[in-house]
């Protein structure tokens, strides 16, 4: 990927944030900058907006942090306004499902070559 192809993508690192959360609730920030290709500080920027509008909770428990989401909030612009965070999350989650029963059909129909 260039430079140019870089200017836009179909997901915000807010949409990231909360699917890395939604798979893994304990996830150390670290590991969800990692996953989504963000720094930790954008990560840290995210969940503070995340958490400050409503969709994310978060709990310490002893040194780490556990996240719960709000998967009944609205989803904030207008055009999908009628929709809620669970059918984000669902989407990816269907998704990701639907890639990996793909990756397991190819793998197990595959021939080794004579």
């Amino acid at each position: 990927m260039d430079h140019q192809d870089r200017r836009w993508t179909f997901l915000t690192s807010h949409a990231r944030v909360l699917r890395t959360i939604a798979a893994d609730p304990d996830a150390r920030l670290r590991t969800i900058a990692a996953v989504c290709h963000l720094t930790e500080r954008v990560v840290q920027a995210v969940i503070a907006d995340l958490e400050q509008a409503g969709y994310l909770h978060r709990q310490r428990i002893g040194r780490r942090n556990q996240y719960t989401l709000d998967l009944d909030q609205p989803l904030r612009h207008p055009a999908e306004a009628h929709l809620t965070l669970r059918s984000l999350i669902d989407l990816s989650a269907n998704h990701e499902a639907a890639s990996a029963a793909q990756r397991r059909r190819a793998e197990s129909s595959w021939q080794r070559p004579e």
